[in-house]
């Protein structure tokens, strides 16, 4: 297990260097001069010499693999650079928003999963029922409806309408409710689907027909199921928590929500490259770590895979 994890580390190292290499390079070739950005962004009067100053100071005149490697070690320690736009460092940007994000990727998770499991549950164990073709529908149309549209009717029913909630999140328990409801309904309804399939196909094992026949209690059978079907549900809990993480941007933006994901869309339209860098080397290394503790956490749920390493 310990060589597994080793190994991995040494994988997680090379998938961030060419993600950072990835990432600067196309900073790097991305059209405009980035000192002129800089000076636009914070108002000042521009002239050859003052261009050509900031440029020097930015290390801009340097060959392209001087300029990354300096970027990259600078990294290393921490130091992600400062915002174009404001002067802040861009590392305490991106743990402020890191904050908030975080807070609404587990809530929204933990809201799915609630609702998803116990009818995934239900609907296996009552295959082809009017509740388990209700719920495949409504599945079906959650899974369907993108986050921009869920979003859209989330403001119109819930505030222009009812006037139960605010229209923009305001860092409160009420400004969570509706971006929550609008990443956590799609996941519900992927959840729901696959968390169902999963388990049908372990209901169909000849484990289950044996203790069936057996006298053995629907309880014990379930736990022996939802045991035997962990490491699926396990698998796609983890590739949500990655997606939620860094695939917010659109709820963050129309919600006003201050996590990352509105800071890599502001970002984005000012051109403040460094943010930008330092989201996607952010983002990509919490995906990998996920990645990494899910396999970890595949072998403390089957045993036998200690026995190869952990993981699959």
């Amino acid at each position: 297990m310990i060589k597994y994890i080793g190994r991995r580390l040494i994988h997680l190292v090379g998938i961030m260097i060419a993600v950072s290499f990835l990432t600067f390079l196309l900073m790097y070739l991305s059209p405009g001069d980035a000192a002129m950005k800089k000076l636009n962004a914070q108002g000042v009067s521009v002239s050859e010499e003052i261009i050509e100053k900031t440029r020097e100071s930015m290390g801009l005149n340097r060959p392209f693999l001087v300029q990354y490697g300096d970027w990259a070690l600078r990294a290393l320690q921490g130091d992600l650079g400062n915002s174009y736009k404001d002067g802040f460092p861009v590392a305490d940007k991106l743990a402020r928003g890191l904050r908030y994000t975080t807070i609404l990727a587990f809530t929204s998770l933990a809201l799915a999963l609630a609702v998803a499991l116990p009818l995934s549950i239900l609907t296996a164990l009552k295959k082809d029922s009017l509740l388990d073709n209700i719920t495949r529908l409504f599945s079906f149309i959650g899974n369907s409806l993108p986050n921009f549209l869920i979003s859209v009717l989330l403001m119109y029913f819930l505030c222009v309408k009812a006037h139960l909630l605010p229209l923009t999140a305001n860092e409160s328990v009420k400004g969570l409710v509706m971006p929550c409801l609008a990443l956590s309904i799609p996941i519900c309804g992927r959840f729901i689907r696959q968390f169902r399939a999963e388990i049908l196909e372990q209901l169909s094992r000849p484990y289950v027909s044996g203790a069936m026949l057996r006298g053995v209690k629907q309880r014990y059978i379930l736990k022996n199921v939802l045991h035997n079907s962990a490491i699926s549900i396990l698998t796609i809990v983890g590739l949500s928590i990655g997606t939620l993480m860094g695939g917010s941007v659109v709820v963050e933006t129309i919600f006003r929500w201050p996590g990352l994901g509105k800071l890599a869309m502001d970002a984005i339209t000012n051109r403040d490259y460094p943010v930008i860098q330092g989201f996607v080397l952010f983002t990509s290394t919490v995906y990998v770590l996920i990645n990494l503790l899910i396999d970890i956490a595949y072998s403390w749920i089957d045993p036998r895979l200690r026995e190869t390493g952990g993981g699959s």
